[in-house]
């Protein structure tokens, strides 16, 4: 087709029409050039008849559920357009090849002849003792052999790139450098079958579309386009008979995985379930309509950010394998160059990615799982906007809250309850002994742990633990692997501009607000973990996290309040475990009241302000000992923790969106039946401790007591 339009830019748009070779393709170019292009909107403003989706709902995970939605009339129309994209059926697949073994063959052989030479080289490095040293090189190499067979090689090598427990440091580096760009076809047979898939002629969608792409990957290429309502467009049309090239070199992959299994007994994953958890991901990305939801479903649930942008889709020129979405004008985060000229942050648009990659990872669980830097845009005014829908993952609950599990563990230096967290991780099999992997876990955090979180770099960290991982029959979920890939990533860019920049610096204040704001159940264990140890309670636990928690942009004080008050007085609910931290909590509470309240009697005591009424004391009163609370040491010790908590306090009423009314919540709890046993035992525990303090001064008051003679002009600290 030659119905083209020039590419639009920043400044007025020129129109460009491409040489003509028919009057209809010149008829239709004169009228897309001469239509005035009306005022733009903005893709969600769109016919009433399609259904909006709306970004405000999910300011939170609480209540938010998944981010799914019915389908709705304008997805079911689209993907009635035209036949459903071939799904991944391994052994339908098997059943149809074994019929042409010609066609398997030559393929075969290409694919063999291609990586035959890499398997020669490695196993002569295996031979020569050079593995090590050629680590590096071979990498380089297999890349390269993955680029040059096609769309379902560069696919598996971006897989295998967020692997540790697969391939060594020095391969994933290197596989993490693929690219999906692979040389266009033709701009004729891409136009015709956008109109084939959508049942009408461009001239009718379109006003006008660029004439070459503006953007290739392995399964299909960009256009820019602009509708006839004026909408500039981003256009995907897909690679004519992908499908059958895809499912054949995936059968060959899976044939090799079967063999993999059954001779090479070292390997900690089945390749086979690999293969195939990978290439049903795969072949949903040929399905556009899907995207389109995937991409909604983004917005739904990460939309609401300011800082991030979620194209939205436009159904009525979307089918199976057509996509139309909404224009994002933007630079890839990887072109730092271009965004240093533009005057953009890009300290601040990677800080933008990692709190919404943490959402993703454990907020609501859904996330992009294609994290590379070429599908993350930087717009003029800053913001982050997230590309490419077509692969998405799942996190499922319980490994978000194992996550957080883990992480806690490493705080508190807990090997052991690490090493059981890869059960709950699927990391390891019940079957497997996670004894000998905690001495592994200890050598390498405890020097990690030296380090203060400013310091810990990401990458470092993740290197070192797959250095763990590979060494032991760990088989690291997908969903995990790929989300610690894009914080890598988004480390990995920053660092090109800050060299002390650290992921998990900018982590941590997420981390603190989901602990201190999070109601459900299983982020209360994980709070009280935390806190305490050896049934003693840490405040400058509580104090860094409120510190930390405050700097995040979700934090709300009001949001604090319920989750402690649950912990401290919250009635047992049935079929959950009793709170057997509230035995400690009770006792902690008395030495806080007792700190500040003879905290303030110490205070009192020594102030000028009542001398005169010391002076006016019977000669007898003033004759006697200062009054005490125990040894200088416990006095100070006394004093000490007065001045935590209420350092904590005043930090936490001067947080953001901290009001008198968010301490509603705490009076009303007071209502309730376990509160008054709570404040029953408290009070009881307040005066038993203060009682044992008088009649201890009181002791040590007669062994000191001076003699009349000696102490009629003595004065004292009043009693």
């Amino acid at each position: 087709r030659a119905f083209v339009a020039a590419r639009a830019d920043a400044a007025p748009r020129a129109r460009v029409a491409a040489p003509q070779s028919s009057p209809d393709a010149r008829a239709r170019d004169v009228r897309a050039n001469a239509i005035a292009e009306p005022p733009r909107a903005s893709t969600f403003e769109r016919d009433e008849r399609d259904e909006r989706i709306d970004v405000t709902t999910s300011k939170s995970s609480f209540g938010a559920g998944d981010g799914e939605v019915p389908t709705t009339d304008a997805q079911r129309r689209a993907a009635m357009r035209s036949q459903s994209p071939l799904r991944y059926a391994p052994e339908a697949s098997a059943a149809k090849f074994t019929k042409d073994p010609v066609r398997v063959a030559a393929r075969a052989a290409d694919i063999a002849t291609s990586l035959s030479s890499f398997a020669v080289s490695v196993a002569l490095d295996y031979q020569r003792g050079t593995v090590e040293e050629n680590a590096r090189k071979r990498a380089a190499e297999l890349r390269e052999k993955l680029t040059r067979l096609g769309p379902a090689f560069v696919k598996v090598g971006q897989a295998l790139s967020t692997r540790p427990d697969l391939l060594p440091t020095q391969y994933l580096e290197e596989l993490s450098t693929l690219q999906d760009a692979l040389p266009t076809f033709a701009d004729a047979d891409a136009f015709a079958l956008v109109e084939k898939e959508l049942g009408r002629p461009l001239e009718t969608m379109f006003q006008k579309i660029s004439p070459s792409p503006i953007a290739a990957a392995s399964l299909g290429q960009v256009y820019k386009a602009v509708t006839m309502e004026g909408r500039d467009v981003a256009l995907k049309v897909q690679r004519p008979s992908i499908e059958e090239g895809l499912d054949l070199d995936f059968f060959l992959i899976r044939s090799g995985a079967v063999v993999i299994d059954k001779l090479v007994t070292s390997l900690n994953t089945s390749v086979v379930e690999l293969v195939d958890e990978f290439a049903a991901r795969v072949f949903q990305e040929l399905d556009y309509v899907q995207e389109g939801r995937n991409a909604e479903r983004f917005a739904r649930l990460y939309g609401d950010r300011p800082d991030i942008v979620v194209p939205g889709i436009e159904w009525e020129t979307t089918s199976p394998r057509v996509i139309t979405m909404e224009w994002i004008e933007g630079t890839k985060l990887s072109d730092q160059e271009s965004l240093k000229a533009q005057g953009l942050d890009v300290l601040a648009l990677v800080d933008s990615g990692i709190q919404c990659s943490l959402r993703q990872l454990l907020e609501f669980g859904y996330f992009h799982a294609d994290p590379h830097p070429g599908n993350l845009l930087a717009t003029p005014d800053g913001r982050l906007a997230f590309l490419d829908f077509g692969m998405m993952s799942e996190m499922p609950e319980s490994a978000r809250y194992a996550i957080i599990d883990h992480v806690v563990h490493l705080v508190n230096r807990d090997y052991v309850e690490m090493a059981n967290d890869y059960y709950a991780l699927e990391f390891l099999d019940e079957s497997v002994d996670v004894t000998p992997i905690v001495p592994a876990l200890e050598e390498f955090f405890d020097d990690v742990l030296e380090a203060t979180v400013d310091e810990l770099n990401f990458k470092t960290i993740t290197d070192g633990l797959g250095a763990v991982l590979y060494k032991y029959p760990f088989n690291v979920p997908g969903y995990y692997a790929l989300i610690l890939r894009s914080l890598t990533v988004l480390e990995g860019l920053a660092l090109t501009t800050d060299p002390k920049f650290k992921v998990l610096a900018k982590a941590y204040p997420y981390m603190a607000r989901r602990l201190l704001t999070d109601p459900r159940p299983q982020l209360r264990d994980s709070f009280a973990e935390l806190l305490f140890q050896d049934g003693k309670f840490r405040w400058n636990r509580l104090e860094n996290l409120l510190r930390e928690g405050s700097k995040s942009d979700d934090y709300d004080a009001a949001a604090v309040v319920p989750p402690l008050i649950e912990l401290a007085i919250g009635e047992d609910k049935p079929g959950e475990a009793k709170n057997t931290l509230r035995p400690l909590i009770e006792a902690e509470t008395v030495k806080v009241l007792e700190a500040i309240l003879l905290g303030s009697a110490m205070d009192s005591a020594k102030s000028d302000a009542l001398a005169p009424i010391v002076a006016a004391l019977p000669a007898e009163l003033r004759a006697l000992p200062p009054l005490t609370f125990g040894n200088a040491k416990q006095e100070a010790k006394l004093l000490e923790k007065r001045e935590q908590v209420l350092r904590i306090v005043e930090m936490f009423s001067s947080s953001k969106g901290f009001d008198p009314q968010t301490l509603t919540p705490f009076t009303e709890a007071l209502r309730k039946p376990s509160a008054s046993i709570f404040v029953q035992h408290v009070a009881t525990g307040l005066a038993e401790r203060i009682a044992a303090r008088v009649v201890n001064v009181f002791l040590l008051s007669q062994e000191v007591t001076p003699s009349p003679a000696k102490s009629a002009d003595a004065t004292a600290s009043p009693r």
